[in-house]
C-alpha cells in the first residue's frame, strides 16, 4: 500500500500515493468517528500466541472483511502475514538499543514513541484504507504486553484510533499456561486493568484449545466454588491473596465475552467473528457517545489554545513534524529513522554476520570436542570392564 524507503511518489502510482502526498486537512476531529475501518487491537502476555492468532484471523476475515494488517511489533524478526503497514520499516529496532544504550524492553518502548510522532499519517492511512472497502484493520502488538498497554505511545495510539474510527480489543489467553489457578488470576488482573485502562469493548480469545479444552476456564469465571476448588490443590503462599482476588473479580466475570479458539487449527474463529460483530455494535451504543465527547472536547481546547501561525501553511494544513513515515533519512548516523533490518546495508551485515558465524563456530568446535571426549571416556570406562570381566573369568 505504501511505497519502501526511497521509492517515489511516481512510481507508486496514482491509486497508492506515497506517504508524502497525504494531506492531513482529511484527519480533521470536526469530521466524528467513522463507520469503517473496525480497529482491532490483539494483545496477549508473552508465548499467548498472539502473532499466530492475528494470522488466523487475517485468513478467515479475508473474504469478508478485507482486513488492513498493522504490525507494531519493532523486535521480530519475521512475521507470518503480509503486513500493509510495519514499524519495523519506519524505525530501526536495533539502532535504538545502540544510539540511546537501552535494553530490549526500553529499545521497543522507544520504537513505540518514534513512531507515535507519526500518528496523524498513520491514521490517514487507515481512513484511506477504509474508503479503499478495508471493513476491518487488525493490529499485531509488541510481545511484552506492558510495552504497549502501560506506555504513554499505546495509549496515544489506542484513544487515537477509538476518537476517529469503532475500535476494539482482543485479548488473547493461553489456556495451557492459564492452567494452574495462580497463573489464571494473573491473566484475569491483567485484562480487568486493560479493560478499565482502554475504556473498549472487549472480548476474551481463549487460545491454543486444541492441546487443552478452554472449559476449565470458563468454568472458573461462573462458578466460584469451583476455582476455589482448583485454588485448594495448589500449594502455594500467594493462595489467600488469589482466593481474595476471585471474589473482587465476580463482577467483571459477569459482562466478560469468551470464546475458545485455535490459532494453530483455525477453530473457533467463526465464533469469535460474531462475538467481535457484537463487540462493534457495543462501541457504536456504548462507547462512541463517550469518545464522541471527548472529541468534542478536544475541538473546544484548539478553538481555545490555537497553534501559533509558524506552525501552520497558508492552506491550513498542519506541518508534518519530524522525518516522513517509511522515508529513509539524510544522515543515518545521527538518526533513529532507518530502514527495516533487513533493509541495511550489506556491508554492516555482513560484518556483523561474520562474527557471529565465527562464534558459532568456536562454540560448534567446543560442543564437538565436548562430546569426543565424553565419547571417549565411555569407551574406554567400558573396555577396562570388559578386561576385568575377562580376568575374573
Amino acid at each position: 500500500m505504501t511505497t519502501k524507503p526511497g521509492t517515489s511518489s511516481a512510481s507508486a502510482g496514482n491509486s497508492n500515493p506515497s506517504i508524502n502526498d497525504i494531506n492531513l486537512e482529511a484527519l480533521s476531529l470536526s469530521e466524528g468517528i467513522r463507520d469503517a475501518p473496525v480497529c482491532i487491537i490483539v494483545l496477549g502476555m508473552a508465548g499467548s500466541g498472539k502473532t499466530t492468532f492475528t494470522r488466523s484471523l487475517i485468513e478467515h476475515a479475508q473474504a469478508q472483511f478485507n482486513p488492513y494488517v498493522v504490525n507494531l511489533d519493532p523486535a521480530c524478526r519475521e512475521v507470518p502475514y503480509a503486513a500493509h503497514i510495519d514499524i519495523r520499516d519506519t524505525v530501526n529496532y536495533k539502532e535504538v538499543m545502540k544510539q540511546y544504550q537501552l535494553g530490549p524492553n526500553g529499545g521497543i518502548v522507544t520504537a513505540l514513541n518514534m513512531f507515535t510522532t507519526k500518528m496523524p499519517k498513520f491514521a490517514e492511512l487507515v481512513r484511506r484504507a477504509g474508503e479503499r472497502g478495508h471493513k476491518w484493520c487488525i493490529i499485531d502488538t509488541p510481545g511484552q504486553i506492558e510495552v504497549f498497554t502501560w506506555s504513554a505511545s499505546g495509549n496515544i495510539i489506542t484513544e487515537g484510533l477509538a476518537t476517529m474510527f469503532p475500535t476494539i480489543v482482543v485479548y488473547v489467553m493461553d489456556v495451557v499456561r492459564s492452567a494452574c489457578p495462580t497463573t489464571f488470576m494473573s491473566n484475569m488482573l491483567y485484562a480487568c486493568s486493560i479493560l478499565y485502562k482502554t475504556r473498549l469493548p472487549f472480548l476474551v480469545a481463549l487460545n491454543k484449545i486444541d492441546l487443552k479444552e478452554c472449559s476449565f476456564v470458563q468454568e472458573w469465571m461462573t462458578d466460584f466454588e469451583a476455582f476455589q476448588d482448583a485454588l485448594e490443590q495448589e500449594q502455594s503462599y500467594v493462595n489467600n491473596l488469589t482466593r481474595t482476588m476471585s471474589l473482587t473479580l465476580d463482577t467483571f466475570y459477569e459482562n466478560l465475552v469468551t470464546c475458545g479458539v485455535s490459532a494453530k487449527t483455525g477453530v473457533g474463529f467463526a465464533t469469535l467473528m460474531t462475538h467481535m460483530l457484537d463487540c462493534v455494535q457495543e462501541y457504536e451504543r456504548d462507547y462512541k457517545p463517550v469518545y464522541e465527547k471527548m472529541r468534542l472536547q478536544r475541538l473546544a481546547e484548539q478553538e481555545a489554545n490555537p497553534q501559533p501561525a509558524s506552525h501552520i501553511e497558508e492552506a491550513g494544513v498542519a506541518v508534518p513534524m519530524g522525518l516522513d513515515l517509511r522515508d529513509p533519512p539524510s544522515n543515518t548516523d545521527n538518526s533513529v529513522f532507518l530502514m527495516a533490518p533487513s533493509l541495511v546495508p550489506q556491508q554492516i551485515d555482513a560484518e556483523q554476520e561474520m562474527e557471529t558465524d565465527a562464534k558459532g563456530d568456536l562454540e560448534e568446535q567446543n560442543f564437538q570436542s565436548f562430546v569426543q571426549n565424553h565419547m571417549t571416556a565411555q569407551q574406554s570406562k567400558r573396555d577396562k570392564q570388559q578386561q576385568e570381566q575377562d580376568q575374573k573369568s
